[in-house]
């Protein structure tokens, strides 16, 4: 079987991944608070990690693998949205989660196994809740329940910092029902007005960190594999969500593996609404201020073009990249037989999910011919797939065109004018097709930007 290393941010370095259970893989990664579309940053996780949980159901098989990822449903953002846009809080939540599995889906990512939404778990955070407080390890006060940082010995082992260094740094809320400065909260009050349930502790809901504990402690049990998210979780949402779950649940480990990707930028820039580099990933797909859609696969392959550990670059000059090696590696495999995975590339993603060497090799193949190898090779990748064709005009008939096209070529060479041929070429360029000519004929291929209404009048 396929040796998989894996980078533990639990211990700073690569490690052999061991499941649990080869026979149960068992993967958690935090999910979005649906209140509005996802921006391009927040679909780097989706595709690394979707990424990662093919890697798995490759290595142990689809049926042997459990990949859960949560929708946060109820939040303080969704609820500012729901006041100032006068809709109901059911209504925003029910759209956004479609729209974020639809651009997700767009850009290649298979649908988790499990994607729980945190409304439907209350009654279990209720439950952890009450055992955290029965054992010590947290207080209710003011309608609010607490959970006592400083009754887990281990917390900041994750993200590397000591409690009172974390104060020190730190926004910490001072609240007059807290204990200390740095005890979080695991349920707090609700008025009227906003979304809450009944408690021992009052109508209320819960805060944000004991949702994943929950959910993943219902569906994946006390110890499970792999925990992955961004690295601005680590602390101190993956801080807080490994305290409360190995008080309530001294039995497990939590997450046996850590894994967190870098952040994105854009144009070398941070990407901020100030900047004016703000995007949305259906901004990209749609295309915005002016700039044409980017398709979802290419948008997948600058994505994994560079190692989930390393902060990745989105620029212009990397997509039109990606999309000119897409056109040439679909065309390669056009009508071919997926071949079984190349060896090479299954060592790289094997090798601490190393995308960008995997798509080194994938080069190698499709310079090579090997037209089986790299649809086959592709796909691991979730590159290549059905799902994600037809982006790139290989299904556009052009020869009616291009045999026009040749036909006033020949007859321009003959009376010496080519203005003919010049208008018809230009307007095919508009039209984003490629025209390629030469002493065997007029080869004509969509390209970018292809716009077959722009056609019409040829």
């Amino acid at each position: 079987m396929t040796t998989i290393k894996l980078h533990n941010s639990k211990t700073r370095k690569k490690e052999v991944f061991t499941p649990i259970d080869p026979e149960n893989v068992r993967m958690y990664v935090c999910g979005p608070t649906v209140y509005d579309r996802a921006h391009i940053g927040n679909a780097r996780p989706v595709i690394v990690f979707d990424t990662l949980y093919r890697l798995l159901c490759h290595v142990y098989g689809a049926d042997h693998v459990t990949y859960v990822r949560n929708f946060t449903d109820v939040d303080d953002k969704i609820n500012a949205r729901a006041a100032e846009s006068g809709r109901s809080i059911s209504d925003i939540t029910a759209e956004t989660t479609q729209w974020y599995l639809d651009d997700m889906r767009a850009v290649g990512a298979l649908d988790p196994n499990e994607m729980p939404r945190a409304t439907q778990y209350i009654p279990q955070m209720i439950g952890m809740i009450e055992k955290l407080i029965a054992d010590g390890f947290a207080y209710a006060k003011d309608g609010h329940v607490l959970f006592r940082v400083r009754e887990y010995a281990d917390y900041g082992k994750l993200s590397g910092r000591s409690v009172d260094d974390m104060i020190a740094g730190a926004r910490v809320e001072v609240a007059p029902y807290k204990e200390d400065p740095m005890d979080f909260v695991l349920w707090k009050p609700s008025s009227d007005d906003l979304p809450g349930w009944d408690s021992p502790w009052g109508r209320g809901r819960p805060g944000w960190h004991i949702e994943c504990s929950a959910m993943s402690y219902e569906l994946l049990g006390a110890s499970f594999d792999i925990h992955g998210g961004g690295n601005d979780l680590m602390f101190p949402h993956h801080e807080n969500e490994i305290a409360q779950s190995c008080c309530a649940h001294p039995e497990g480990g939590f997450a046996n593996y850590w894994l967190h990707n870098e952040m994105l930028q854009v144009e070398g820039k941070k990407m901020s609404k100030s900047l004016g580099n703000f995007f949305t990933v259906r901004d990209l797909l749609d295309g915005h201020d002016g700039e044409p859609g980017v398709p979802g696969e290419v948008i997948r392959f600058v994505f994994l073009s560079t190692h989930y550990g390393k902060p990745m670059d989105w620029t212009a000059k990397k997509a039109a990249e990606a999309e000119a090696t897409l056109r040439k590696w679909r065309k390669l495999v056009d009508g071919v037989e997926a071949g079984p995975v190349n060896p090479e590339v299954l060592g790289a993603l094997a090798d601490d999910l190393n995308t960008a060497g995997a798509i080194t090799v994938l080069h190698k193949l499709a310079n090579a011919g090997d037209a089986a190898g790299l649809k086959g090779s592709a796909a691991l990748l979730g590159l290549l797939t059905d799902e994600l064709a037809g982006w790139d005009g290989a299904a556009v008939d052009l020869s009616g065109l291009a045999e026009k096209l040749a036909a006033i070529r020949t007859a321009a060479m003959e009376t010496k004018d080519f203005s003919e041929v010049d208008r018809m070429k230009a307007a095919l360029v508009a039209a984003g097709v490629e025209v390629r000519m030469s002493k065997a004929g007029v080869e004509l291929i969509a390209g970018p930007g292809f716009d077959a209404a722009k056609l019409e009048g040829l």
